[in-house]
């Protein structure tokens, strides 16, 4: 059950446990791990991600998402007697949720995987994500988890919405139409 006051979040459940991978030890190069959530409801998911991740790497403030990863858009959540900000942005990487930690603003980015990828799937985009040295995007991780042959679940890619992999000086991907 979970209470609202119109943009901050109360829940009277306890938080579920996520299902999750993360990297140890060094600074990670591109993604810190991998989350797979049961659903796409936010009050019901991020808690228990949000309370596994201050375990290692201290109390996060603040949650930034893609708009469209999500069925709602709370702005707070109550979390272990702390309120956590959470924003929803049309830029952030779909896929993606970047935590942000204490006030010297540590980050933690994690992939997303969607709760309807087949758990074989799932696994294996968590455990590549946690890997260290992993140069995979995070909008790329569940397709390359696929394999080649395998059709894609959840969240589109670059070939299925370019728009949203534009580069950053405004231009856009290049579709090669010869064959």
């Amino acid at each position: 059950m979970t209470a609202s006051d119109g943009r901050t979040v109360f829940s009277s459940t306890a938080p579920s446990t996520p299902r999750l991978r993360l990297q140890t030890g060094a600074a990670a190069e591109l993604l810190d791990g991998g989350w797979w959530p049961r659903s796409t409801d936010p009050a019901a998911e991020l808690p228990g991600l949000v309370l596994a991740i201050d375990a290692l790497h201290g109390p996060i403030t603040r949650l930034m998402l893609h708009d469209s990863d999500w069925d709602s858009h709370p702005l707070r959540l109550a979390i272990a007697g702390r309120l956590v900000r959470v924003g929803y942005f049309a830029s952030q990487p779909m896929g993606l949720l970047t935590g942000i930690s204490g006030s010297a603003g540590a980050r933690v980015d994690l992939v997303v995987i969607p709760p309807d990828t087949p758990p074989d799937t799932a696994e294996t985009a968590m455990t590549l994500a946690a890997l260290k040295g992993n140069q995979i995007r995070a909008q790329d991780l569940v397709s390359t988890a696929n394999g080649p042959s395998r059709p894609t679940s959840g969240f589109r890619t670059a070939e299925t919405a370019p728009e949203d992999v534009w580069e950053t000086d405004g231009g856009h991907v290049v579709v090669n139409t010869t064959t």
